[in-house]
């Protein structure tokens, strides 16, 4: 079936006011190829052209991959998709540049959004937790489009010890972290796997406790009976109906939380994490984008001053607030593992990460801080 045929049908389509069944798009199928098509010939159109109307088009096997973690289209005849081999080119391709930006399109529709010369670039949340980005020329040489499939995190511990995230003696030392409510923040590039290792840490929180989790998008699902899940809301294409994740951080509160957890610290929201850490919700967490332990303070004073924070009350908070801070990373080969531990230590007047373990050196200057958090909370270290 040829481009053109396709564009045809697909003018038919529109300019016509039945609905589109497969019967419908059959008989405009045949219409435009001049009663010329056989069945077979009819049934591979309608497979064409069903992958042009439904989903993510010739994307959507490979989003159905449990293995992709992101697709990236950045020409026509250029698609690749990232997991755990790595960034890596596939044999899919589009017709054309305007088969990319159809796509795009439609997508951003699904999104609730706009995406035209307008408004060159989008983005927004599909069906089935996908995160879309796309841009369209002339900002870009060809449209770009980027969706990354957000899986489910739901591995416990020992799943991610057999996985080699850690080993038998450091997943114990986590689970002392956890029991002993140190409250903590998981770090890493992305795609290292904060989220995953902070929903297996979720799964050790004992089962009398109740934790509320805050997200951007529903990543989090720890093994836990008591997790109650509550999921930002971008607003929608006239500009309303917009729920932050600071919004639900303040409704969190209300809800009798032990453990309040911030599925990714990004914004403002910061402010009332720190602040609630700070009135009795020990054993908090949640997640940050930095390249190291060391870089967390300084990324949480840019977070800070956008909530209105300033860096004496939030070194301040934080040194009260926060014990320990993970560090995840994602390596040459794609496994991802736990590279360092650190602990919050107050400076001069600011505060400061010192490691307490590194996954290449083990015990670090940091360990006897860590080890005197456990005990005063009854939990001696591994």
């Amino acid at each position: 079936m040829t481009a053109d045929l396709v564009e045809r049908v697909r003018r038919r389509l529109a300019n016509g006011r039945s609905e589109l069944t497969s019967a419908a798009v059959a008989a405009a199928v045949r219409g435009e190829a001049g009663g010329l098509l056989g069945d077979e010939d009819v049934l591979r159109a309608l497979a064409v052209l069903r992958r042009e109307f439904a989903g993510a088009g010739p994307l959507e096997p490979l989003l159905r991959d449990p293995g992709v973690t992101d697709v990236l289209v950045t020409a026509p005849d250029q698609v690749w998709v990232d997991g755990a081999e790595g960034l890596r080119r596939t044999g899919t391709t589009f017709t054309d540049e305007a088969a990319v930006r159809r796509l795009a399109q439609r997508l951003a529709v699904a999104a609730g959004r706009r995406l035209d010369d307008a408004v060159p670039y989008v983005d927004g949340w599909l069906p089935g937790a996908v995160r879309l980005h796309a841009v369209l020329p002339p900002i870009s040489q060809h449209t770009c489009l980027s969706l990354r499939v957000l899986r489910p995190a739901a591995h416990d511990l020992a799943a991610l010890e057999r996985g080699g995230t850690f080993d038998g003696p450091t997943a114990g030392l986590l689970r002392a972290i956890v029991e002993a409510r140190l409250a903590f923040l998981v770090v890493g590039g992305t795609g290292s796997g904060k989220t995953t290792l902070l929903a297996a840490l979720l799964g050790c929180v004992p089962h009398d406790q109740r934790v509320v989790c805050v997200e951007d998008a529903g990543e989090l699902h720890p093994d836990h009976p008591q997790v109650v899940r509550l999921v930002a809301r971008a607003a929608n294409v006239e500009g309303a109906g917009e729920v932050t994740v600071r919004d639900l951080v303040r409704q969190g509160l209300r809800m009798r939380p032990d453990r309040m957890v911030v599925g990714e610290v990004r914004g403002a929201e910061v402010c009332d994490l720190l602040s609630s850490l700070n009135t009795g919700h020990d054993g908090g967490a949640g997640t940050l984008h930095a390249n190291s332990p060391a870089e967390v303070p300084a990324r949480l004073e840019a977070l800070a001053a956008l909530g209105g924070l300033d860096r004496a009350a939030l070194h301040s908070q934080l040194a009260a607030a926060v014990q320990v801070v993970l560090h995840t990373r994602r390596t040459a080969t794609g496994a991802r593992r736990l590279v360092e531990i650190g602990v919050f230590e107050r400076r001069a007047r600011t505060t400061g990460v010192t490691p307490a373990w590194r996954h290449d050196t083990g015990w670090q200057a940091g360990a006897a801080v860590l080890r005197e958090m456990l005990r005063e909370r009854g939990r001696p270290c591994p």
